[in-house]
């Protein structure tokens, strides 16, 4: 090589070097939850298996499409700061709270229909990591949304360049976060036997 050559440029991580911190710590416990929840279900295989079987799988589906959609939406919202183009970037954060809006309504309906059927944590082991993980990753999710939410009006009101997105690639990786939970959540409680 020579010494003319421009030396390679640093790769930073995109967003706030305290939300990474703050992702790898949430990942951590969500980690050990998947941990205790996989142990949990050597030791009660048969009922893991029967209580899956009540769970509404179409709508784990639906809400899988919904979060992966809404991270895309993330992704093009990023894209378009980059470019400078600020108030797109929050009509592409709107379309991803919509997608986000939707998982919560749906996450809601299936609640309340195991409530409504007299079904809480103490049921069961498995209805007792169900719900225990599906709240505290739905609490995730209203997180990212009001994350996302004050993305979209700083966004909105021009408060982003190219140059200075900083606070958008934060916010994104926030919710990729969720999005990459989820993606292990649902085939983990939803699918496997």
């Amino acid at each position: 090589m020579s010494l003319s050559a421009p030396l390679r440029s640093r790769h930073d991580l995109p967003g706030d070097l305290a939300m990474w911190f703050f992702i790898l710590a949430e990942l951590l416990v969500f980690g050990i939850f998947f941990l205790a929840y996989a142990f949990a279900r050597t030791h009660n295989v048969e009922l893991f298996n029967a209580s899956q079987l009540e769970l509404d799988r179409a709508s784990g589906v639906i809400n899988t499409v919904l979060l992966i959609s809404s991270s895309y939406f993330v992704v093009l919202a990023v894209s378009r700061i980059r470019r400078g183009h600020s108030r797109s970037c929050a009509s592409w954060l709107i379309t991803a709270m919509t997608c986000g809006a939707a998982f919560l309504v749906l996450k809601l309906s299936e609640f309340s229909g195991k409530i409504e059927a007299g079904i809480n944590m103490s049921t069961n082991t498995f209805y007792m990591f169900y719900l225990g993980l599906g709240f505290f990753h739905f609490m995730h999710v209203v997180l990212g949304m009001i994350i996302l939410g004050a993305v979209t009006l700083k966004a909105w009101r021009g408060g982003y360049s190219a140059a200075d997105h900083a606070g958008v690639e934060t916010g994104a990786a926030y919710w990729h976060m969720v999005d990459l939970v989820w993606i292990v959540l649902f085939p983990l409680i939803y699918i496997l036997n």
